[in-house]
């Protein structure tokens, strides 16, 4: 029997569950895999209902379509096409498959669209004596707006240097939080970077888990509390500037961000990436990995397909020329006034 456990991923924490998906009795052959990754994606993934309403996806049909393209003798690598192409029907970056050869993924989520980001330019921005802390670059701009770049959550955010940190820009009129590109890490590093902004504990959303095999098979929804930092905490107006890159912990980031007060999202919407993933294997040893726990805001809307900004802004081809990033003036030009 193989265990379906939470996935260890650096870009979300680490949890443990007790079920396990029954796949002996498929045997270790194009068909038999088949059957037991559409069996163990609809008993376990998390958003059928929601994918139904939002675009029309139903399992049962995607089985019958895919399975026409099975046969006995194709080989592994006709296999993992075949298998990718169907996981792709969920429309899911947190849903992949790995084999010794390749990773199947799908990044339409964010390929589909302009990256509103430039490298070039943010150096232009920081120039070359910024600071670094935890991974976060920082300094004061030119007109005395303090600036932030957070590109992961990947790594642990210590709290003596978020101290440092906010200690330093504390002069500055506002602050941007720049996590543009950021495609997630560990939620508890979205959490300790969110609770620098609130002075109470908020509701920011809740989560939900899995109870049963069927598609619609949940607890209630648990309550998802933001809780103030313990340090140093930011009480003026604060930008957070976002664009399609932003998935996964960094999609929480922004859902948190959002519940804090005095803090306006300016950018593109968001990737999504709203599922707590767990990870399973097929019988010949192919590793994959999926949404199993839905996310949502304190609205209860699921941001599984991205939250949108309180102003849409993008980068402009004009602004490029001229080396100014239209997404950081718009959000110095909100701050300062």
């Amino acid at each position: 029997m193989n265990k379906l456990f939470y996935a260890i991923f650096p870009f979300l924490l680490s949890l443990a569950v007790s079920s396990c998906v029954d796949v002996e009795e498929y045997d270790n052959s194009p068909q038999g895999n088949f059957e037991a990754l559409w069996k163990i994606m609809d008993e376990h993934y998390c958003f059928f209902d929601y994918k139904r309403e939002a675009y029309g996806l139903d399992w049962n049909e995607i089985r019958a379509k895919y399975s026409g393209r099975i046969n006995d003798g194709m080989t592994d690598d006709q296999l993992f096409e075949v298998l990718g192409d169907m996981l792709a029907e969920l429309r899911d970056g947190h849903v992949n498959m790995y084999s010794p050869f390749d990773n199947a993924r799908y990044w339409s989520w964010k390929e589909d669209y302009p990256t509103n980001f430039s490298d070039s330019l943010l150096r232009l921005y920081l120039d070359t004596d910024f600071k670094i802390a935890s991974g976060l670059e920082y300094r004061k701009l030119d007109d005395n707006i303090g600036y932030i770049r957070c590109s992961s959550f990947s790594n642990a955010i210590g709290g003596g240097n978020l101290d440092e940190v906010l200690y330093a820009l504390a002069p500055c009129n506002g602050l941007i939080i720049d996590v543009r590109g950021n495609g997630g890490g560990m939620l508890t590093s979205a959490e300790t970077l969110a609770g620098r902004f609130t002075g109470e504990s908020i509701l920011v959303g809740y989560i939900r888990h899995k109870t049963g095999t069927g598609h619609s098979d949940f607890s209630a929804p648990e309550e998802q509390t933001l809780k103030p930092s313990a340090g140093i905490r930011w009480h003026k107006q604060v930008v957070v500037l976002t664009n399609r890159e932003v998935y996964s912990a960094a999609n929480e980031f922004v859902k948190y961000m959002k519940c804090c007060p005095g803090v306006t999202v300016v950018g593109d919407k968001t990737g999504g990436g709203a599922g707590m993933p767990m990870s399973s294997e097929l019988p010949n040893g192919w590793a994959v990995r999926f949404s199993a726990c839905p996310m949502y805001d304190r609205n209860m809307q699921c941001t599984e397909f991205g939250i949108e900004p309180d102003y849409n802004v993008a980068l402009t081809d004009e602004d490029f020329r001229r080396g100014k990033d239209t997404i950081i003036e718009f959000a110095r030009q909100l701050l300062n006034s």
